[in-house]
Formats: structure tokens, C-alpha cells, sequence
């Protein structure tokens, strides 16, 4: 299963370790990644695939959103499919 995680806020160093060290910690391998900063604002994209994860996505996304809160962005997790219907134009 293919995800996609979106990342949004002000830039501060760690960001991008902290997210790829919890993906690599529970086996979800990040497949594409899109970044951008401007003026100060931080905003990454990633796809990642759960297919070997050890962990289900409902208790991913909660993990993801707490980490968020730590680091001061917000972090949200989709089903691809889902991300994808909401997206469509």
C-alpha cells in the first residue's frame, strides 16, 4: 500500500531527519520525495510504500501527527487512493 505524507510549517533544522528516521523505524520505504522552503515556510511531500510496515496506518498517522506537534509543522498521512480522490480536478 503506497501512502502519501504532507508536511507544512516554519522551517527548523530536523525536520526531514526526524520523519525519514520514524519511516525507516517501522520498515515504510519512502519511494518519491518533493520539498520546497519559501520564505521561511516549509513544505514536503512524501510518497512512501507500507507494503513490509510494521505498524498499521490509523496508529501511523497518530504517530505522525504527534511528531508534528513536536517539531512545530503539521504532518498528516493518506491512503494514496484516498489522496488521489480528494486531489482530482
Amino acid at each position: 500500500m503506497k501512502i502519501v505524507i504532507s508536511i507544512i510549517g516554519q522551517d527548523r533544522v530536523g525536520i526531514v531527519a526526524r520523519i525519514s528516521t520514524i519511516l525507516a523505524e517501522h520498515k515504510i520505504n519512502i519511494l518519491d520525495i518533493n520539498q520546497n522552503i519559501m520564505n521561511g515556510f516549509f513544505n514536503m511531500v512524501m510518497i512512501a510504500d507500507m507494503k513490509s510496515a510494521s505498524i498499521q496506518l490509523k496508529e501511523f498517522q497518530q504517530l505522525l501527527k504527534d511528531e508534528g506537534q513536536n517539531l512545530g509543522v503539521d504532518v498528516k498521512a493518506q491512503h494514496e487512493d484516498i489522496f488521489n480522490i480528494m486531489h482530482r480536478i
